[in-house]
């Protein structure tokens, strides 16, 4: 089975009159929520950082880095875009562990700054690369993210040279050739997680996947069968491959529908945690001081992913269950300021922090939580959360996403700004120039 061919073919094959006007106005709510999550990361120590090793080698000044003055050449913009959005671990996950928009919004807003793209092309590119990321990351679950892949990062990159490669017209062996770029390219670690390397890795799969596309369209030749050869993605990068989700046929569903946003600053699988501390410390009024021990039943991969039980960084906190849990109920929330290294270093929170227990419950999915409080007084309190605040079945508003983005971009952006930027990615199907977009969420 020609694997890789067939996925070019359906990409090149794609029409935008063929996108159902639900799946494009998640297009708006995915951008939204990258450009609250890229402007509010930009000054980071770790955008900083990478903004400070690049400048002096970046070439012309052709693209926008949200939440910033600079502007990079957009290989580079795509980089520093693709890390700002994924530093604050915010940014939306689909239901497979994959952050669908990191690597791949970032690659088209400096294309569309660059070649002056109509709102419709970004769409049409985007949800291509979603559906491309998406069905190679369906075609190696879950044995390529449990070997230690991060997933974002290894089929992000095909993600980005899809969208890309669309938008610069590639034929069918172009693609194919792009694909086969960005395949020998996939990487990602998961024990980097925690650290700054994490959000380098969609970083890099955006500008990988960019620079993927500009090579085959100058005619940078790769294998043909880069996804499904023996010794290809598939096979080397997992133990198992069905490359079954990749060739079904384009068009009857689309993976941007199994999309989810965050309401809280980490990884979805500690939302459960999360969410069941706030309802109880709202429901009864807790503090700190009334708290004797925290109980918390998990799935598996909860501990495998959060089982940081000491971190001390805010990076470290957004992989601690425990750090969230305490957080949440120390002071009723789960933003960015719960994961700063501020609130992790915190003696009241840290004290709390000291008092969760977490095991695993195998009957639990990734999502789902048991929280059990005891208190000083003897009372115990307990809450189940099966479906928690941002996931499918309990999804976050495209009101909740503007409050998200405010709150990320405040002290950033004046509210005229904020309110511009809102309006241009609910009107992008409607917008002459995308890069609108882009100029809109850089500081001038």
């Amino acid at each position: 089975m020609e694997v890789t061919k067939t996925l070019a073919q359906y990409v090149v094959d794609s029409r935008y009159e063929d996108i159902p006007q639900d799946v494009r106005h998640e297009a708006s709510r995915a951008l939204l929520n990258l450009c609250g999550c890229s402007i509010g990361g930009a000054s980071h120590p770790t955008a900083v950082n990478a903004l400070g090793a690049v400048l002096p080698f970046a070439g012309p000044a052709q693209a926008s880095i949200l939440g910033r003055t600079e502007k990079l050449d957009i290989l580079n913009a795509a980089l520093l875009n693709g890390i700002s959005s994924h530093v604050l671990d915010f940014d939306d996950t689909h239901v497979e562990a994959i952050h669908p928009s990191a690597p791949v919004w970032p690659a088209l807003l400096a294309l569309a700054e660059l070649k002056g793209l109509t709102g419709a092309d970004v769409i049409h590119a985007f949800v291509t690369g979603v559906e491309v990321e998406c069905r190679v990351g369906l075609a190696v679950v879950p044995d390529h993210y449990d070997v230690g892949w991060h997933i974002t990062g290894t089929v992000g990159v095909l993600g980005a040279a899809a969208a890309a490669g669309k938008i610069l017209g590639l034929d069918q062996q172009r693609m194919a050739w792009a694909l086969g770029i960005a395949a020998t390219q996939a990487s990602g670690l998961r024990e980097m997680f925690g650290s700054m390397c994490k959000c380098l890795h969609p970083g890099r799969a955006a500008q990988n996947g960019l620079h993927a596309a500009f090579l085959a369209a100058n005619g940078f030749t790769s294998s043909e069968k880069a996804i499904e050869a023996p010794r290809g993605f598939g096979h080397v990068l997992s133990t198992r491959f069905d490359p079954a989700p990749i060739v079904a046929p384009w068009g009857r569903s689309f993976e941007l529908m199994r999309n989810m946003y965050k309401p809280f600053a980490c990884g979805l699988v500690v939302h459960g945690a999360i969410d069941g501390c706030m309802q109880l410390r709202s429901e009864y009024g807790l503090t700190p001081e009334m708290i004797d021990r925290i109980d918390l039943k998990v799935g598996k991969i909860v501990l495998e992913l959060t089982g940081k039980t000491e971190p001390r960084t805010g990076l470290e906190g957004k992989f601690s269950v425990y750090h969230a849990a305490a957080a949440a109920l120390c002071e009723g929330a789960g933003g960015e300021a719960q994961f700063s290294d501020a609130c992790v270093n915190d003696p009241v929170v840290a004290g709390i922090r000291s008092r969760v227990h977490a095991t695993v419950d195998e009957s639990l999915s990734w999502a789902q939580a048991h929280v059990m409080i005891t208190l000083k007084d003897g009372r115990t309190l307990e809450r189940m959360v099966k479906h928690p605040v941002g996931s499918l079945e309990h999804p976050m508003s495209d009101h909740d996403l503007e409050a998200k983005f405010v709150d990320l971009t405040d002290g950033i952006l004046d509210k005229g700004r904020q309110q511009k930027l809102i309006e241009l990615c609910w009107d992008l199907e409607n917008l002459p120039d995308a890069g609108l977009v882009a100029r809109a969420g850089a500081l001038a």
